[in-house]
């Protein structure tokens, strides 16, 4: 790993860095292979080694605030939900974040499955430990798709906090677990995925719209976010401003619930986070588009 250390943006010749490790040009390229089979974006080429542009090494990434620290940058594993929670048990602060380049077993909502690419996707997990009553726990998820969507600046936010292209693809996507004490959050595990420069198939990516680069989305995601936390303490606020990012609200839809379909007008996003379709509350499903009406 400390081969990883030294490596950036820049090709470096095996020469050089050996000489910096103090070992032979034929034990950096073992190295660097080795990290390719661990799932780190490492260049190997004629012009020497490097990481893939945009990718958020430790000692490359600087976040502003106290969002992202401390931080563990990984390489393929489970799922970043799975190593923050074992994580978060021992008592890692609020801010912690996973980063994983590869997840063998990322999961979206509803126990969906989230797939990603080596240098090309986005997906980490952060912990938060607001001091937040159950109640208000359904915001959480909101404030974290308005960051993404402000970060990003494009497309819109499909309830509660799928981001969506100009064209209703899906860019990206929020899990939100929590656990709690009482009538209180202990803490919750944000789970994102982003498809940055590569989407599965029906998805959207990032690159298709501009020269967006993995380690500045993260950097502006956590910086949006910090900057909206208090807001979980002003919810008309916070409500006013998911809003203007939606593209649910004001269409007819479908809600695939736990009890059953939903049909209507998105009418509303009420304070605790439910939306609200013909009248009817609803806390959690899928939402989908529906024809306009003749």
């Amino acid at each position: 790993m400390r081969l990883l250390d030294l490596l950036d943006e820049t090709y470096q010749s095996g020469e050089a860095l050996a000489r910096r490790l103090g070992v032979s040009r034929a034990a950096v390229s073992k190295e660097a292979r080795r990290l390719l089979a661990l799932g780190f974006p490492v260049e190997v080429g004629r012009r020497g080694y490097r990481v893939r542009p945009g990718t958020p090494l430790p000692h490359l990434f600087r976040p502003q605030g106290r969002l992202g620290s401390p931080y563990r940058y990984l390489g393929r594993v489970g799922s970043t939900q799975d190593v923050l929670r074992a994580w978060a048990e021992a008592g890692a602060p609020e801010g912690a974040l996973v980063l994983a380049e590869v997840q063998e077993k990322g999961r979206g909502r509803r126990g969906r499955v989230w797939e990603s690419r080596l240098g090309d996707s986005l997906t980490f997990s952060l912990l938060l430990r607001p001091a937040l009553p159950l109640p208000s726990s359904g915001l959480l998820p909101l404030l974290a798709g308005l960051a993404l969507w402000e970060a990003v600046g494009l497309g819109g936010l499909k309830w509660p906090n799928d981001l969506l292209a100009p064209d209703g693809r899906k860019l990206a996507g929020i899990l939100l677990e929590a656990k709690a004490e009482g009538e209180e959050l202990a803490y919750a595990l944000l789970g994102v995925g982003v498809n940055v420069a590569w989407a599965p198939e029906g998805g959207a990516h990032l690159q298709e719209f501009g020269p967006y680069s993995r380690k500045e989305v993260l950097l502006g995601f956590l910086g949006r976010l910090e900057a909206l936390l208090p807001l979980l303490e002003d919810p008309k606020t916070l409500l006013a401003r998911y809003r203007q990012a939606s593209c649910t609200l004001g269409r007819r839809v479908r809600v695939e619930t736990p009890k059953g379909a939903v049909e209507g007008l998105a009418e509303e996003v009420l304070p605790d986070g439910s939306l609200l379709v013909g009248g009817v509350r609803v806390g959690a499903g899928e939402v989908a588009p529906l024809p306009l009406l003749e």
